[in-house]
């Protein structure tokens, strides 16, 4: 639209890129706890059959999505989203050899942690064109270095960052003082909040 492609074409449609609808993909997801259920919803909702691996092993008989290995969701998956803490089972669980598990055109999505995407392995990755795309918002360290080697990428069709913000919106940010103010209250008062 900005270079007037649109205003110069002549039919009613301007089509320079490629791209498809979720509707018939597979969504894998790592780790469905609260955030990565309600991922698994939306995706749901536009018509993705939904798989997820849980990497602590964890049986999940409450969702109506299927649980898989690891195996089958990374050679599965069109698009992958991590949703999970980083821990000893998690930490660089996406790496050179994870990557080269996945389909040419796959999305790789980082909502989690930085420390399960081993950036090195990933930029590779999106240079040798092993995986379609990634999407963080997470990263190894933050602020990102500027010697990171995912600067290396500078095609936003192919890597997409955004600086940790996926939580940080005004509401978010207002629920989470107050939720602090609340917790210290209890405290002070001699009562429990939000244990399970």
């Amino acid at each position: 639209m900005k270079e007037g492609e649109y205003s110069k074409a002549e039919g009613f449609g301007c089509y320079p890129e490629k791209f498809h609808e979720l509707e018939g993909k597979t969504w894998g997801i790592v780790g469905l706890g609260n955030i990565g259920r309600r991922v698994a919803e939306v995706a749901a909702v536009f018509g993705c059959r939904v798989i997820f691996y849980s990497p602590s092993g964890n049986k999940r008989d409450d969702v109506p999505y299927e649980q898989v290995t690891l195996p089958q969701l990374l050679e599965q998956s069109d698009i992958l989203s991590i949703h999970a803490p980083l821990t000893k089972d998690t930490k660089e669980l996406i790496c050179k050899d994870t990557l080269s598990q996945m389909k040419k055109t796959a999305v790789l999505i980082n909502v989690g942690r930085g420390g399960i995407v081993n950036d090195e392995d990933l930029t590779k990755a999106l240079e040798d064109g092993i995986i379609g795309a990634a999407g963080l918002d997470a990263l190894n360290q933050e602020p990102m270095p500027l010697d990171n080697p995912l600067y290396r990428i500078q095609d936003s069709k192919k890597l997409y960052i955004t600086p940790h913000i996926a939580w940080a919106t005004v509401e978010s940010r207002r629920r989470c003082v107050e939720e602090v103010y609340k917790n210290i209250e209890s405290f002070f008062q001699g009562t429990v909040r939000n244990k399970v």
